[in-house]
C-alpha cells in the first residue's frame, strides 16, 4: 500500500499535472494534500489521478475559495477534511493538518497519537520519526516556492506503508 503526499501547490497547474503523472505511474492507493491548492481548479486536476486512488486533504491558509475547493473535492469523490484530519488505513491512524500554527503543529508531532503526521505549511522538506510517529512534509509542489535547495526543488513523496521506506520526487521539468 503507498500513499502520495502533496502540499502547497499553490495553483501551479504544470506541477500538480507532474505530481499526478508520478502519483499514477507509481500505484498510489491514496494521494494526501496538505493544504494550498489556492483555487478550485487545482482540486479538479487530482480528477485524472487513477480511478482506484482517493485524494485526502486539509485547507491552508492560503486557501481563500474554500467553498468552492469544496465543491471541487465532492466533484471528484474526494475527501476533504477541513482544517485537520484523521484518516485511518490499514490499522494507520493518519493525522493531516497543512501546519499553520507551529504550537499546534508541534503538539501533533510530540502527541505520539499518530502513526503518521502530515503537515506541509513551511516549504521546506521533512522527514522524521518522533516517537512512533513518522512525520512527513515534502515541502512545497509550486516551482517558485521551494525553500530548500535540495536536489530536487520542488517535490512530493511516495510513501509505502508497508515496507516503511519512502522517496522524494522532483516536480519540475
Amino acid at each position: 500500500m503507498k500513499i502520495g503526499i502533496i502540499s502547497d501547490s499553490h495553483d501551479d497547474i504544470d506541477n500538480v499535472k507532474n505530481a499526478i503523472k508520478i502519483f499514477n505511474s507509481n500505484n498510489v492507493d491514496y494521494v494526501f494534500h496538505a493544504g494550498d491548492y489556492v483555487f478550485p481548479g487545482i482540486v479538479l486536476e487530482f480528477g485524472n489521478l487513477n480511478n482506484d486512488i482517493k485524494l485526502v486533504g486539509v485547507l491552508g491558509n492560503n486557501d481563500g475559495e474554500r467553498v468552492g475547493i469544496a465543491n471541487s473535492f465532492n466533484s471528484i469523490s474526494g475527501d476533504l477534511k477541513w482544517d485537520f484530519g484523521e484518516y485511518e488505513i490499514e490499522d494507520l491512524l493518519i493525522g493531516i493538518y497543512h501546519g499553520t500554527n507551529s504550537i499546534l503543529t508541534n503538539s501533533l508531532m510530540l502527541g505520539n497519537r499518530y502513526d503518521i503526521l502530515i503537515y506541509g505549511h513551511t516549504h521546506k522538506k521533512d522527514t522524521r520519526k518522533i516517537q512512533n510517529t513518522q512525520i512527513f512534509n515534502p515541502g512545497s509542489a509550486h516551482k517558485k516556492l521551494q525553500k530548500d535547495n535540495s536536489k530536487y526543488g520542488a517535490s512530493v513523496i511516495i510513501y509505502d506503508i508497508r515496507q516503511k521506506k519512502w522517496e522524494f520526487f522532483g516536480l519540475n521539468k
